[in-house]
């Protein structure tokens, strides 16, 4: 291989370079492999629970009355996410679309918004009304509030108490790190602060933005105590 290489004008050293770049990153792709495997049959098995079959593909009437595909991929994404029900539909463009309706949802006016993670994407300053725009929640009585993350990354718990108040209705948790520096928060840390917060407001709804996030790990959001659990899904299960 290392001759076919020097034929096709690639150096010695370059090839050595690079062999020795892919030897030490095998542990890193194996373990890459290992999740994309689990989650494989994670979602197999999940559509043979669900009996997926050539039904699921007939045309539809438009409405979405007795859509038995449309329903059978809702129960999917629920068996998968293990979660009460799941909204999986075309007409939810894009990730921050799907967080709007999440958000609108489940907030009115009078509620407050909480953010333990600093400011979320840039698309979604105008749905909340962080940068003024007709429509948004704080036009219809819905306030704000943001906790930034610690230097070191670490969550600002003691300011998070302080913010969670009787108006506070809905925690919204960043995933990804979207287009900032921090870094993007493992399953594991959002469990820790979802624990958190529900020791202080049981009653709270935590909300995930998982953007970016799903199937990267062998857990959801949802398995630690998320109440809802939001995404594009035209990255991971639909790109990838």
């Amino acid at each position: 291989m290392k001759e076919m290489y020097k034929n096709a004008g690639i150096l010695p050293e370059v090839y050595d370079f690079c062999d020795a770049v892919i030897k030490s990153l095998e542990d890193r792709f194996k373990a890459i492999d290992a999740v994309a495997e689990y989650n494989q049959m994670k979602v197999v098995m999940a559509m043979q629970a669900n009996k997926v079959s050539a039904e699921c593909f007939q045309p539809s009437s438009g409405y979405g009355y007795d859509d038995y595909g449309r329903d059978t991929l809702e129960k999917v994404y629920a068996h998968i996410f293990h979660t009460e029900d799941a909204l999986v539909r075309p007409h939810i463009t894009c990730g921050t679309h799907a967080l709007t309706i999440a958000l609108s949802g489940n907030l009115r006016p009078g509620d407050e918004l909480l953010s333990p993670v600093g400011k979320p994407y840039d698309t979604l300053e105008g749905v909340i009304g962080i940068r003024p725009q007709t429509g948004s929640l704080a036009e219809y009585g819905v306030t704000y509030r943001q906790v930034d993350l610690l230097e070191n990354g670490d969550f600002d718990y003691d300011n998070i108490r302080k913010a969670i108040n009787e108006r506070t209705k809905l925690v919204t948790i960043q995933r990804s790190k979207g287009y900032q520096t921090r870094p993007t928060l493992s399953v594991k840390r959002i469990g820790e602060l979802i624990h958190f917060v529900k020791s202080i407001k049981p009653d709270v709804i935590c909300m995930v933005d998982n953007c970016y996030g799903e199937f990267v790990e062998t857990i959801e959001p949802t398995d630690v105590g998320a109440d809802m659990c939001v995404g594009s899904l035209i990255k991971n299960p639909g790109g990838g």
